[in-house]
């Protein structure tokens, strides 16, 4: 197993790796900017959960309790594989642990091991009940399983929120035999060992078994077999892109499939993926428009969207998008944040979904734009300059042109263009 999954070679120094990542870690909080020895993983991460707006200083949501989580988790199929992977992961443990389970969606539904470990969670709301999908808590082994459908580990200050950097953990996800549907996810907590190489080999191994034992139960007729549902989709579409920038109407491509879609399901899905946590009704319609944003119109235009794009992305109550949705917007920002501002004027072709009036998209909108003009505004690369002053949403923008012309140097043959094209203008 590679190290891109494991958070440390069987060779490294732990020690070594947390004051790394830590440091590489307040960096990121204060620039944005991932350095050192980071994982590709774990810096993916991380750039997805400030994205996605999560507090790295906050904790993740109690979602279900009382006798709302008391009859889901009945009707899970994985309650039925509780008592094997209390055998695997409990019983024959080296060393205190806490084995989770949580489902496609990130909230944990059964949490047991060591009392000490559970009371000391408690404090960062490692609970039952709480959702820890990556788009809800940020970079930890069970949401970044559930965001990429591998295995992986989150070690010590890899974690993004600050109040989970003192715990380490290995997650692997958990799939229905028969459909290969995402059921949930397995996860093992605790202090470093449960960050060691043979700890994510074995929470591998026991996914693995607990898929299995569905299979034998369903064979045996003590299990029913699976049922589709909005929430948990037969199969999730991987490869996923929402195209936005330049574009009235949104493309969507999911598994290398293009879909056009209309001006109010482009917004949808745009105002969707950046809200990790979902929207209700009434919060997604006041971000499509005032007039129209009636519950009863929202609910009608989401069985619309189902309709045309399958199940398997779309969730309710609240409305959700049950994969991360990456876009093209998110492309110029990871550019830029990556320290390559060339890189995010190329991938930059045109604003978000400029027809649309949408208050939420047009905030998103006018975000985008700021924090690029923002940034190119500051170059003292000549290149870099010209490049932004040619790109043919700015080439005609009196005050972009302005802006370039301060930081050119007069004898430049590029500021005599600029000058002639202002007069052009009429400025």
């Amino acid at each position: 197993m590679s190290w891109t999954w494991n958070a440390w070679p069987w060779d490294a120094d732990p020690d070594a790796v947390r004051k790394d990542v830590a440091l590489a870690h307040e960096d990121f909080t204060g620039s944005g900017r991932v350095r050192g020895t980071v994982r590709p993983v774990v810096g993916e991460s991380w750039r997805r959960s400030a994205r996605l707006g999560i507090d790295p200083d906050g904790s993740p949501l109690i979602e279900l309790s009382g006798s709302d989580l008391a009859d889901y988790r009945e009707a899970h199929p994985l309650a039925a594989t509780l008592p094997l992977l209390r055998r695997l992961l409990l019983d024959t443990a080296p060393g205190p642990q806490i084995v989770a389970v949580g489902d496609a969606a990130g909230r944990l539904l059964w949490v047991d091991g060591d009392h000490r470990l559970r009371s000391r969670a408690e404090d960062m709301h490692f609970v039952e009940g709480a959702n820890w999908h990556e788009r809800s808590a940020g970079t930890n082994a069970p949401g970044v399983a559930l965001a990429l459908d591998h295995e992986v580990q989150v070690f010590a200050s890899e974690h993004f929120a600050r109040s989970v950097q003192p715990w380490s953990c290995s997650a692997a996800p958990l799939h229905d035999p028969d459909t290969g549907a995402l059921l949930g996810v397995l996860d093992i907590t605790g202090e470093d060992q449960v960050a060691s190489p043979q700890a994510l080999a074995l929470v591998k191994a026991a996914a693995t078994a607990a898929e299995m034992e569905l299979k034998a139960r369903r064979i045996a007729g003590l299990l029913p077999g699976p049922r589709p549902s909005p929430d948990v989709p037969a199969r999730a579409p991987d490869h996923l892109l929402l195209e936005v920038l330049g574009r009235d109407g949104a493309r969507l491509t999911m598994d290398g499939r293009p879909v056009e879609l209309s001006a109010r399901h482009s917004e949808i899905l745009l105002l969707l993926s950046s809200a990790p946590r979902g929207l209700s009704g009434a919060a997604l319609g006041a971000r499509l428009h005032e007039r129209d944003g009636a519950p009863v119109t929202v609910r009608a235009e989401m069985s619309r969207l189902r309709r045309l794009i399958g199940h398997g992305l779309l969730a309710s109550r609240p409305y959700r998008l049950l994969r991360p949705l990456p876009t093209d917007a998110e492309t110029v920002r990871d550019r830029l944040c990556g320290g390559d501002p060339l890189g995010a004027l190329r991938a930059y072709r045109g604003p978000v979904l400029p027809a649309s009036e949408a208050p939420g998209v047009i905030e998103i909108r006018e975000g985008l734009d700021a924090e690029l003009i923002g940034d190119l505004g500051g170059e003292k690369d000549p290149r870099i300059l010209m490049a932004w002053a040619e790109h043919p949403e700015w080439r005609d923008d009196p005050r972009v042109l302005g802006a370039v012309l301060r930081s050119l140097d007069p004898r430049s043959p590029g500021h005599a263009a600029l000058r002639g094209r202002l007069r052009w203008l009429g400025r």
